[in-house]
């Protein structure tokens, strides 16, 4: 007989699928925290258009923190919620001062592969559990985020 949760997951499977979407949200958090001190801090020829470009990271990364945390909840588990837990968790690392666009795209493409590797881990194992709503949810976040990978590496390009 199988041990399934409240939306018919494996109760096992569930429970490494949330600590799974925990070290994403640690990493959205830092991810989120950096675009913010990015779009306050940038300055030079670029600045108007970063500014925004900042402000439209942090905002989609809020909306995806929450979504994280509420599909951990779904899964019958607690998100991580304490900065301290965050910073431990964290593989993308405090950006401190940073007013070079140049570098802060840098760095957005650096967090972009972190969450990208991690999304990609979660979408086979939550296919691997038939759980649905976490792979609709990664599938989702990998297709837009390849877009701005693309994007932000463009802006880099020199050619």
């Amino acid at each position: 007989m199988s041990n399934k949760n409240s939306i018919g997951l494996e109760v096992k499977d569930s429970e490494q699928l949330a600590s799974g979407l925990n070290d994403l949200l640690a990493n959205y958090q830092l991810f989120y925290m950096n675009a913010r001190g990015f779009h306050w801090n940038i300055r030079g020829d670029k600045f108007f258009e970063l500014h925004l470009k900042f402000e439209e990271l942090y905002s989609d990364a809020f909306l995806k923190v929450d979504e994280i945390a509420e599909r951990i909840l779904t899964l019958g588990y607690i998100p991580v919620h304490s900065y301290s837990d965050y910073v431990k968790k964290s593989e993308i690392k405090e950006s401190k001062d940073i007013s070079d666009g140049y570098i802060a795209v840098q760095q957005v493409l650096d967090g972009f592969r972190t969450l990208l590797i991690k999304e990609r881990a979660l979408l086979k194992m939550s296919a691997d559990a038939e759980d649905e709503g976490t792979n609709a949810l990664m599938s989702d976040y990998i297709r837009q985020q390849e877009k701005s990978v693309w994007m932000y590496s463009s802006f880099l390009s020199k050619k």
